[in-house]
């Protein structure tokens, strides 16, 4: 048996089974057929190749849920439940909230925000049709998908002229030349939810050229980035709001990892 990490090993042997890891741990003792065998060496073998491990079992777990996802959409990352927790805190006093996500992925934020906020109506885009298929499957899976609209876009609705109480983005940002390839395990992620351009942040700047007509005063922008590419998405979000006040956030490893915007937004003439 080709050797993997515990944690993974343990969630791949629970899938062969149909079982949860829970019971793995109370039937220890228990033997495996010559099928459930097999099965599970197919599975260390896919893993040890490099494919992630929410791609074998077809899920993924974020703030609390499982969420369904495939090779057409980001794995969800610990990380970004920073983000829902600051939009969670941000809205939940409101008696009505209007949010829009731009990448929805596997739509585990959006659907995540709809399903801790009753109140919340939340909008999001993508530009991969499938991407928009797993999101739309999950929205159903936790009885959301009556509050959530997923469209298919480059990043914002050109000219919709909708305006939001939140707007939150873990769009790609990894540089185009240091976007990760198989083995790796990211390079097995579709490459359209990973490649930002030469310098990361091509989506963000389509993001940003929207931003002043799509939030309401008092609203709460949320922008994810990797560490190095922080410092110049927080000057150009000064750039295109002038008047918000712009704080970088840190992720669990103490990483500069995420901006918190608030304050000075004003709606340009259109």
């Amino acid at each position: 048996m080709l050797l993997l990490a515990r944690a993974d090993a343990q969630i791949l042997l629970a899938h062969a089974l149909g079982r949860g890891r829970e019971w793995l741990f109370s039937h220890g003792e228990s033997f495996l057929s010559g099928a459930q065998a097999e099965k599970y060496a197919e599975l260390c073998e896919k893993r040890a190749a490099g494919i992630p491990v929410a791609y074998i079992t077809g899920f993924a777990g974020f703030y609390k849920r499982e969420f369904a996802v495939n090779e057409h959409v980001l794995i969800p990352r610990p990380e970004t439940e920073h983000l829902v927790e600051d939009a969670i805190a941000h809205v939940r006093a409101k008696q009505f909230v209007s949010v829009f996500e731009a990448g929805v992925g596997s739509g585990a934020i959006a659907c995540t925000i709809a399903a801790e906020l009753s109140n919340a109506l939340v909008e999001g885009t993508d530009m991969s049709p499938k991407a928009i298929e797993v999101a739309e499957h999950n929205a159903r899976r936790l009885n959301v998908h009556t509050r959530c609209a997923f469209h298919f876009a480059d990043v914002v609705v050109p000219q919709d002229g909708k305006s939001y109480d939140l707007v939150i983005a873990n769009l790609p940002y990894i540089p185009s030349a240091e976007v990760p390839q198989k083995p790796d395990p990211v390079g097995f992620e579709p490459h359209l939810a990973l490649d930002g351009g030469p310098d990361g942040l091509d989506q963000y700047r389509k993001l940003l050229a929207a931003a002043p007509n799509m939030l309401r005063p008092g609203a709460l922008l949320l922008m994810e980035a990797a560490p190095p590419s922080i410092a110049m998405l927080r000057a150009l979000t000064q750039a295109a709001l002038p008047q918000a006040q712009v704080e970088v956030r840190r992720d669990y490893a103490g990483h500069e990892r995420y901006l918190y915007v608030t304050g000075g937004m004003t709606r340009r003439p259109v």
